[in-house]
């Protein structure tokens, strides 16, 4: 097999998993949503992510620390919270938290690169987050989120031409429409960012990434945090890939940048944002990952 055909073959393979994946992922972490809302009502999960003396953004933030979930895995958790009305800034904490932060990473960050690189990469993700949630509320950016991502699609009752006589519908029939439906609205975009990340994912090969994000390079922080995003890798994965990188001469505060940016946000998410923000909001999401990564970037080479 030629250079080509591993490419397109990596490409395939990696477009293959995703679309697994992120589809049973997207499907189950939809239900169990679905179900959290059946038996929380919404005006508790308001009172537990409100912003009152500023405790719902660092419960928003460790409630993100908790959860098992990479960027696009994120997106059905966050429908809920929208339709459930949590405050909009305690919302986009566990946006930027969540695919940042989870025991698995952090655990993998301690064994890979030791304990005060993994207290580092906790603060700065724990801090910017929080800062970001709070910020991006103030600013007033909650009139960016798309008017239909609020609404749930109603399957309580039957079609309109149904059988008066048929049975009602269960709550788990319920619950599995709402999410059946939310994942059809997704799925186009779910596909088109699959397709690309995975594109990307085959016909880049690492040697590049580490030629170009090497310590000789002054921009090299930069480049890597921008190289980051558009690669879908969850961060389980791209902290061992950005320890092969760093032992190929990748710089280590272009690898701390290259680690934010990919696990932080990845082209797939974005365009599944795309159903529930507006245009602006996806900027100041992407501007708020790439700060965080080139900043975290930075910061790290001056201090180690």
């Amino acid at each position: 097999m030629n250079i080509s055909q591993q490419m397109v073959f990596d490409t395939l393979n990696m477009f293959a998993f995703l679309a697994v994946e992120l589809t049973i992922l997207f499907l189950v972490i939809s239900y169990m949503v679905g179900v959290l809302q059946e038996y929380i009502p919404p005006n508790k999960i308001q009172s537990i992510l409100s912003s009152k003396n500023g405790k719902g953004y660092i419960i928003a933030g460790f409630l993100g620390a908790i959860t098992p979930f990479c960027s696009c895995s994120t997106i059905p958790f966050l429908k809920g919270l929208l339709r459930a009305k949590a405050g909009f800034g305690t919302m986009m904490v566990f946006l930027f938290a969540s695919p940042l932060l989870n025991p698995i990473i952090i655990g993998l960050f301690a064994v890979t690169f030791g304990l005060k690189v993994t207290a580092f990469y906790f603060a700065i993700a724990m801090g910017v987050s929080i800062a970001a949630g709070y910020l991006l509320e103030k600013l007033g950016f909650e009139k960016y989120i798309k008017a239909e991502a609020y609404i749930t699609p109603d399957n309580k009752g039957c079609a309109k031409n149904c059988d008066k006589n048929a049975k009602p519908v269960s709550k788990w029939m319920r619950i599995w429409r709402t999410t059946w439906s939310d994942f059809k609205k997704v799925l186009p975009y779910l596909v088109g960012g699959i397709a690309l990340g995975s594109m990307i994912y085959g016909f880049m090969p690492t040697e590049f990434v580490a030629s170009v994000a090497s310590e000789s390079n002054p921009f090299a922080i930069p480049i890597a945090a921008v190289i980051g995003v558009p690669l879908y890798i969850r961060a389980e994965a791209v902290i061992p890939l950005s320890a092969a990188l760093a032992a190929k001469g990748m710089g280590l505060g272009a690898v701390m940048a290259l680690i934010i940016g990919s696990a932080g946000a990845s082209l797939t998410e974005v365009v599944l944002l795309k159903s529930i923000f507006k245009n602006q909001m996806i900027i100041a999401f992407l501007t708020v990952i790439l700060s965080m990564a080139i900043g975290a970037g930075y910061l790290y080479s001056y201090i180690f």
